[in-house]
């Protein structure tokens, strides 16, 4: 068994490129055991790259991505992914408990996921996201947040150690982000959570740690992020809000509360 202390995440010298141009260079990052780790930085930073080689759907050109001492796509069974562009035709017939369900599904057996067993599972899943009493709803009649959630009960009920999330609450007011982001911190007593996002200040007191990606990778351990953090990671550019700009209207320096 997997020890307590053992890295869930170890990931060394990672560099990586698309068609010549560097994505990722020299990444060094390890999440352990129970962590709650924001990972945040621009738009074509490197966040959803890395997202992918954790997940084994990307190899690195240079380096190593461990998994549970595993190489990634060999700890796939025990990672859970809600990924961020999850459309849903509001016409498609198929129920939340249905969703919940295809995490059981057994490739090599067509649909055998409908046992009574798997049903108590994923009903179990969608209690613990507060969402049974939805399990009958078509999915299109759910709300973003909603539906998150039904796709985060389908990532739990296969009871992974890493759940992996892509920009979660694009689809989300922001009070549903609130008590979304206050759900996570509920789950994360029981599995490690790794929350990609772009949006620092919706998160940052839930998270225990974050991780700033800009082609390079810069773990903050500490629940505190200090305005010259900020301005190293993140570019001011024509098509994003800088950040640097919040503090300067503000926003503390210290902006993440202990844990």
């Amino acid at each position: 068994m997997e020890g307590m202390n053992n890295p869930i995440v170890e990931i060394k010298d990672v560099s990586f490129a698309y068609n010549g141009e560097t994505v990722l260079q020299d990444v060094n990052f390890t999440i352990r055991p129970g962590n709650f780790v924001a990972m945040i930085g621009p738009n074509g930073g490197g966040k959803t790259t890395l997202l992918k080689m954790m997940l084994g759907l990307l190899k690195p050109d240079r380096g190593t991505v461990r998994v549970m001492g595993q190489s990634a796509s060999q700890a796939a069974p025990d990672l859970g992914y809600v990924r961020q562009d999850v459309h849903v035709n509001s016409n498609f017939p198929i129920t939340a408990i249905d969703v919940v369900l295809m995490g059981k599904l057994d490739r090599r057996k067509r649909w055998n996921c409908r046992s009574v067993a798997n049903r108590r599972e994923a009903m179990s899943a969608l209690e613990r996201l507060e969402m049974a009493a939805h399990a009958e709803k078509r999915i299109g009649e759910l709300s973003g947040g909603q539906r998150q959630r039904v796709f985060i009960a389908r990532a739990l009920v296969t009871s992974p150690k890493l759940l992996l999330l892509d920009e979660p609450t694009a689809s989300i007011d922001t009070k549903g982000q609130a008590e979304f982001f206050a759900m996570l911190k509920d789950l994360n007593k029981d599995v490690t959570i790794l929350v990609v996002s772009h949006d620092l200040l919706a998160i940052s007191r839930y998270v225990k740690s974050v991780a700033c990606v800009n082609k390079r990778l810069h773990y903050h351990n500490r629940a505190e992020i200090t305005g010259e953090m900020l301005e190293t990671m993140y570019p001011c550019t024509d098509e994003e809000v800088c950040p640097v700009e919040l503090l300067a209207h503000g926003l503390p320096h210290r902006v993440l509360k202990d844990h």
